[in-house]
C-alpha cells in the first residue's frame, strides 16, 4: 500500500508541475505579447506571485477538490494513482501540442472517471460538479464581460492622453495586473493538487502508521497539512519558471494583438474572476478565465480583431478534456485491475 501511496503523491506533484509548465501563459500571456517583460523574466516573475499566495488564501479549493466532487469514503490509492496518470497524459499531450487547455479539469474528470466506472454515479457528489460545470461556462464569460468593460472604462478615461504617454503608464501597471493575476492562479490551482493528494492521505491515514505518523495526522477529519501546502506551491511555481514556451505563443499572440492597456485591462479582470472563485472554494480553470479575458478586451476593437479560429479550437479542447480523461483514468484503473487485484 505504501509504495503506491508515494507514487501517487509524486505522480501528483508531477501533475502539479505540468500545472505551472502549461498554464504558465495564463500568467504571462498578456506580458510577453506587449513586450513588457521577455518569457524568462515573465515566468520568475509568474513563480514568485504564484508562491505568494501561500500567504493570502486559506485551502477552501483543496476541501472543494477532496470533498466536493467524489465521495471520499470510496476513494482508495489505486483510484488516485488512475485518476493522475490520466491526467498527467492529457496534459502532457496538450502541453506538448502548445493547446492551453484546463489542467484542474483534466484532473476532475480524472478523478471521476474510475470512481464512476468502479462505482457508479451515486458515489459523486452532483452538487459539487454541477457547480464546476456551471463555472466551466460562467468563469470565461466573466473574464470576457469584466474584460470588456474594464478596456471601455480605460479607454473613456484616457483618451484624451497623448498614446505614448498611455502605453509607457500601463507597462507599468502590466507589472501589478501580471502579479495579481499570478496569485490567483496559485491560489487556484496549487490547491487542486492539494486537495487530490490530501484526500489520499486521508483514506488510507487509518489503515498505514506511516502515512499517519508521518505524511497525515490522523484526527477523523479531512484536513491539508502544511507540508503539503508548502510542497504544491512551490511545484507550481518550479513548473511556471520552466514554462511552456508553445502554449505562452498561443495566448500571447494567437488570440488577439494586445498592447499594455489591454494587457492590464485582461490580466486585472481575470485575476478579480480568479481570486473570488478562490476564495468562494470553486476550482475554475485560468485557461478559460484569461482567454474569457483576452478576447472581451480585443472585441472592444471590433470582432474581427479577435482570431476566432484560434478561440474555436482552444474551446474544443475545453470541450474534450473532462470527457476524455474520464475515459483514460477509467481506462489505466481498468487496466491496473488485470494485473493488481483491486479494493472493492
Amino acid at each position: 500500500m505504501l509504495t503506491i501511496v508515494l507514487l501517487a503523491i509524486v505522480i501528483a506533484l508531477l501533475f502539479d508541475f505540468l500545472n505551472g509548465m502549461n498554464d504558465a501563459a495564463n500568467s504571462i500571456a498578456t506580458i510577453v505579447a506587449t513586450r513588457v517583460f521577455s518569457p524568462t523574466m515573465a515566468v520568475c516573475w509568474a513563480a514568485f506571485w504564484n508562491f505568494a499566495a501561500i500567504f493570502i488564501f486559506g485551502v477552501s479549493v483543496a476541501h472543494t477538490m477532496g470533498e466536493g466532487i467524489v465521495d471520499p469514503s470510496r476513494i482508495n490509492e489505486y483510484l488516485i494513482l488512475a485518476a493522475l496518470i490520466g491526467s498527467v497524459i492529457w496534459v502532457w499531450l496538450c502541453t506538448h501540442f502548445g493547446m492551453p487547455i484546463s489542467v484542474s479539469h483534466a484532473l476532475i474528470g480524472g478523478l471521476i472517471g474510475p470512481v464512476w466506472f468502479t462505482f457508479g454515479g451515486d458515489a459523486l457528489v452532483a452538487s459539487g460538479i454541477f457547480k464546476i460545470a456551471i463555472f466551466i461556462v460562467l468563469s470565461p464569460l466573466i473574464g470576457m464581460i469584466l474584460g470588456f468593460f474594464m478596456m471601455c472604462l480605460t479607454m473613456l478615461v484616457f483618451h484624451k492622453k497623448h498614446p505614448m504617454k498611455v502605453e509607457g503608464l500601463f507597462k507599468g501597471l502590466q507589472l501589478f495586473s501580471s502579479a495579481i493575476f499570478s496569485l490567483g492562479h496559485g491560489a487556484n490551482d496549487a490547491q487542486k493538487t492539494m486537495g487530490i493528494i490530501a484526500i489520499l492521505l486521508y483514506s488510507v491515514a487509518g489503515s498505514n502508521t506511516f502515512v499517519s505518523d508521518y505524511l497525515y495526522e490522523n484526527t477523523g477529519e479531512f484536513h491539508v497539512p502544511a507540508w503539503l501546502i508548502v510542497t504544491c506551491y512551490s511545484v507550481i511555481a518550479l513548473g511556471t519558471i520552466i514554462g511552456g514556451k508553445k502554449v505562452i505563443k498561443t495566448l500571447g499572440d494567437g488570440l488577439a494583438r494586445l498592447k499594455p492597456v489591454q494587457g492590464f485591462c485582461a490580466e486585472t479582470s481575470g485575476a478579480l474572476t480568479l481570486m473570488g472563485t478562490a476564495v468562494l472554494g470553486i476550482p475554475v480553470s485560468t485557461t478559460h478565465t484569461i482567454t474569457g479575458s483576452i478576447i472581451g478586451v480585443g472585441i472592444t476593437k471590433g470582432v474581427a480583431s479577435v482570431r476566432w479560429a484560434t478561440a474555436t479550437n482552444i474551446v474544443a479542447a475545453w470541450i474534450l478534456t473532462i470527457p476524455a480523461t474520464i475515459v483514460m483514468s477509467g481506462l489505466v484503473y481498468w487496466v491496473m485491475g488485470l494485473f493488481l487485484t483491486l479494493p472493492e
